[in-house]
């Protein structure tokens, strides 16, 4: 992303306009990660990322609140990676007071 007009730079711009949702907890989740983590994630699981965002607010509420988990193996996986990414101590210092 040398150039703020290159094409990464509009993918990144669109990722983080796709990342902040409806619901202040999932903001709270996939901003962080988007801008933390998504960089270091080898290309399949950045597709699954992309996949992911393209939810429902209230899916992805059910499965980053743990209260189901998804039934495909590759957006579980993504899922997982978010929630461990929020309890981690490289998340903490970058939440909101």
């Amino acid at each position: 992303m040398n150039e703020p007009s290159s094409p990464e730079a509009a993918q990144r711009k669109r990722l983080y306009w796709h990342s902040r949702r409806g619901m202040w907890e999932l903001d709270l989740l996939l901003v962080p990660f988007l801008e933390q983590r998504y960089d270091a994630l080898d290309s399949a699981d950045q597709a699954a990322f992309r996949e992911l965002i393209d939810e429902e607010d209230q899916d992805l509420f059910l499965w980053l609140m743990r209260r189901e988990l998804p039934q495909e193996p590759v957006r579980r996986r993504i899922v997982q990676m978010i929630i461990e990414h929020a309890e981690s101590a490289d998340s903490v210092s970058h939440r909101p007071v």
